[in-house]
C-alpha cells in the first residue's frame, strides 16, 4: 500500500488537522460571492449609468427651453411692441427722450429764452482772499428756502464766509467762492438752481453793521449781478410754455425736452415707433431660437461622420416639444395684413440644418411699412411668439411630457437603487450560508485528514506477510 497522504481539498492559511491542508473558508466564498453578484450587479450598474445620463440630457432639455422662452419677454406681448424713440431736426437746441404715456407724432418747437440760475459778485475789492470782512450772522435765501450763518473771529475773512456759506446746514443750493483779479478780492455766490423764482437775497440780522457791504436785496449796490434768474421760453406746437428748468416733463404727455439753446426757426420734435430697439429684440430672439436648435440637436440627433445617436434620440418628450415649437414657429397669423402673415414674409427664414436667418433690410422694411402688422406677428392672440410662450408652458410645466419623462426617470433610479440595496442583502445572506456550509465541511475534511493520518500510521506497523514459496 502506497505511504503518501491523501490529496488535501485546498490550500489553508488556517490551522491544519494532524498535518493535513483544509479549505480557506473565507477566500473560497468570497469567490463564489463575487461570481455570483458580478452579472447582476453589471446589469443594475448598466441600467443605472443609461438612467442617469438619460436625467442629465433631460435636464439639458428643460433648460434649452427654458432658456429660449426668456427671450420671448421682449416681443411676446402687445406692450414689448410700446417703445416710442424721440428725435429731434435740431439736437444743438434741444433733445428729448420718451417714458410713459408718450404718443405718436410730430411738434414744432420753438426756443425764445434758456432757464438760467442767478450769479452774483460782490463790488468792493478786498485786498485778499484772508481780507477780515467783520464778524456777524448773515441771514441768506434762495428762492423760498432761508438759512443763516455765524461769522465770528474766527472766520471773519472773505474766504471765511464763503466757506461758511458752502458748509452750512439748509444751504438750499447757493454756492459761494472767492475770486481775485486786478480790483482785488470779491465774494461770488451761484445760485444752482435755475428759474425766476431762484433768486439770492443776504441780510444781517444781528444789531452790527461789519457785514453791511455783504448784504443783498433790491436795489442793492453791494452786488454786481452777471447773470439773471430766468425761467425758460419755448413753445410746442404754437403752444407758449415757461419752465424754471431746462430739464422739461410736463410739458408733453410721456416726453422730456433738454433744452440747450434757443432757435432762430422752428425745429420739429418726432415721436415714432422705436424700430431700432424692435430690430434688436427680434434679433435676439433669431439668436436664442438657434441656441436652443444647436442644444437639440445635439440632444436628439445624429451624426453620421462619428455614428453617434444622441442621448434623447427618439425620445417621445423631445420630439413632442420640436413638433409643438416648429408648428407655433411657422404658423400663419391673421395680422391685418395680406402682407406681414408669416417670419418668412418679414424676412425670417429657416436653414437646412434647422436654424434660422433674419433679413435684416427686410425686416427693416417691414417695420417702417407696417410696424401694426410685426407687432401682432409676434405678440397677437395667436401671435408666433405668443404660441410659442404657451407652448413652452405647457411643456416645462408640471403636466408635460418633460416632467412626466423626469418622473419616470426618477422612479426607475430609485428602483434600481433598491434592486443594488437588495442585491446587496442577498449576497450578504448568500455569504453567511456558504461560510456555514464551507465551515462545517471544513470541520468534517480536518476530521477526514486526522482519520488518514492515524489510519496511514496503522498500516504502516502491522508485520509484513510471509513470501511464498515457489514450486517447480
Amino acid at each position: 500500500m502506497s505511504s503518501t497522504s491523501p490529496v488535501s481539498v485546498a490550500s489553508s492559511t488556517s490551522a491544519g488537522a494532524a498535518g493535513g491542508s483544509v479549505i480557506n473558508v473565507s477566500s473560497l466564498v468570497s469567490q463564489l460571492v463575487a461570481a455570483a453578484q458580478a452579472p447582476q450587479e453589471a446589469v443594475i450598474t448598466s441600467q443605472t449609468q443609461a438612467v442617469t445620463s438619460e436625467m442629465s440630457s433631460v435636464g439639458q432639455l428643460k433648460s434649452a427651453l427654458s432658456t429660449f422662452q426668456s427671450s420671448l419677454s421682449a416681443i411676446d406681448t402687445p406692450a414689448a411692441f410700446n417703445s416710442l424713440s424721440a428725435a429731434s431736426s435740431n439736437s444743438a437746441a434741444f433733445t428729448a427722450t420718451v417714458g410713459a404715456g408718450a404718443t405718436l407724432g410730430s411738434y414744432s418747437v420753438s426756443i425764445s429764452q434758456l432757464a438760467q440760475a442767478q450769479q452774483i459778485v460782490s463790488s468792493t475789492g478786498y485786498s485778499s482772499s484772508s481780507a477780515t470782512v467783520g464778524t456777524g450772522t448773515l441771514q441768506l435765501s434762495l428762492g423760498g428756502t432761508s438759512f443763516s450763518v455765524s461769522i465770528t473771529s474766527s472766520n471773519d475773512t472773505l474766504s471765511g464766509v464763503a466757506a461758511a456759506i458752502n458748509s452750512a446746514s439748509g444751504n438750499p443750493g447757493i454756492q459761494a467762492s472767492v475770486v481775485t483779479g486786478t480790483s482785488g478780492a470779491h465774494l461770488v455766490l451761484t445760485s444752482t438752481l435755475t428759474g425766476a423764482a431762484n433768486t439770492i437775497s443776504i441780510a444781517e440780522t444781528d444789531t452790527g453793521t461789519g457785514l453791511s457791504a455783504l448784504t443783498y436785496g433790491s436795489g442793492s449796490t453791494n452786488y454786481t449781478q452777471q447773470t439773471a434768474a430766468q425761467d425758460a421760453n419755448f413753445s410746442i406746437a404754437g403752444i407758449s410754455y415757461t419752465s424754471p428748468s431746462n430739464t422739461v416733463t410736463d410739458a408733453l404727455s410721456g416726453v422730456t425736452l433738454n433744452l440747450q439753446a434757443t432757435t432762430t426757426s422752428a425745429a420739429s420734435l418726432t415721436v415714432a415707433d422705436n424700430t431700432s430697439t424692435i430690430q434688436k429684440n427680434i434679433q435676439s430672439f433669431v439668436d436664442a431660437y438657434n441656441t436652443m436648435q444647436s442644444s437639440l440637436t445635439k440632444l436628439g440627433g445624429y451624426d453620421a461622420s462619428t455614428g453617434t445617436a444622441g442621448p434623447l434620440m427618439g425620445n417621445p418628450a423631445l420630439t413632442i416639444a420640436q413638433s409643438q415649437i416648429q408648428s407655433a414657429l411657422y404658423s400663419m397669423v391673421n395680422t391685418g395684413s395680406s402682407t406681414y402673415t408669416s417670419l418668412a414674409s418679414i424676412g425670417i427664414t429657416a436653414n437646412s440644418d434647422g436654424s434660422l436667418s433674419l433679413n435684416t433690410a427686410q425686416l427693416s422694411v417691414a417695420l417702417n411699412t407696417n410696424f401694426s402688422a410685426v407687432s401682432t406677428l409676434f405678440s397677437g392672440t395667436n401671435g408666433v411668439a405668443s404660441n410659442l410662450n404657451t407652448v413652452l408652458n405647457n411643456e416645462l410645466g408640471s403636466n408635460g411630457s418633460i416632467a412626466s419623462l423626469s418622473q419616470s426617470l426618477v422612479q426607475q433610479n430609485t428602483a434600481l437603487t433598491q434592486q443594488s440595496q437588495q442585491l446587496s442583502h442577498r449576497m450578504s445572506l448568500l455569504q453567511a450560508s456558504l461560510t456555514e456550509q464551507y465551515s462545517a465541511l471544513n470541520a468534517l475534511l480536518s476530521q477526514l485528514q486526522s482519520t488518514s493520518s492515524y489510519l496511514t500510521q496503522a498500516f504502516a506497523t502491522l508485520p509484513n506477510a510471509p513470501k511464498g514459496t515457489a514450486s517447480g
